[in-house]
């Protein structure tokens, strides 16, 4: 009489050896609903507009910058250095209603009946700009902060004008007051790419792991 578990074991690896390519395919489909890939297929959607939208002889684009802060770091999405301010932006590639104001700690996306709450972009985005100030020494007026959103999304609430899905580069060129002098633009650069650090997987991976430590700080704060 055959074995009962041996025809079940080759069963179950019969079946493994006939279905073992859909192994990689199932990890190539979760990368590309990631989190971090629509992060930076977001990115990357807003690099390509600022690249065909600006002229490159007066906006300069500094991408995905990791900048040294005092309790760790901070990315970036897109620095653009000008005569008229550094433009910092922050991308968001998102889906569905978004509710949010300019003081709230946190916005809300939602998803049919599904709601994710978020930290206020223009709060992330402060905290970037704090960083360039103390970085390049210079006063807040000099900066301008950006929120865009990529995506199938739609804002629900009113937001300020500086928080966008579309016109992005058009709000760019309407600040045309001239802040810096041409040999100031390049030192601002020169500084930037001077202390960023280098782009790649071990900086993403200690920025990650920075994020990682600091929610779960936040987290273990005792509430009153």
């Amino acid at each position: 009489m055959p074995d009962i578990t041996s025809q079940l074991n080759s069963g179950i690896i019969n079946a493994f050896m006939n279905l073992w390519y859909l192994i990689p395919l199932f990890f190539v489909i979760a990368f590309f609903k990631s989190r971090y890939f629509k992060g930076k297929m977001g990115e990357a959607f807003v690099n390509s507009a600022i690249n065909r939208k600006l002229d490159k002889t007066q906006y300069h684009l500094i991408k995905d910058a990791t900048l040294p802060t005092p309790d760790g770091t901070t990315q970036v999405d897109h620095i653009i250095v000008s005569k008229f301010g550094i433009f910092v932006i922050e991308t968001k590639n998102m889906k569905g209603w978004i509710f949010g104001g300019k003081n709230q700690k946190t916005w809300t996306q939602s998803i049919y009946k599904n709601k994710n709450k978020f930290q206020n972009p223009l709060h992330q985005n402060y905290k970037h700009i704090k960083t360039l100030e103390n970085l390049l020494d210079l006063s807040n007026d000099k900066f301008h902060s950006i929120v865009v959103f990529i995506g199938d999304s739609t804002f629900k609430t009113k937001m300020p004008e500086n928080v966008l899905s579309g016109g992005y580069t058009d709000y760019i060129k309407s600040k045309d007051t001239i802040l810096f002098t041409d040999n100031e633009v390049e030192k601002v650069i020169e500084q930037i790419e001077s202390d960023r650090y280098e782009r790649g997987y071990k900086t993403n991976r200690e920025h990650v792991k920075h994020l990682k430590q600091s929610h779960s700080k936040v987290r273990k704060e005792p509430s009153f």
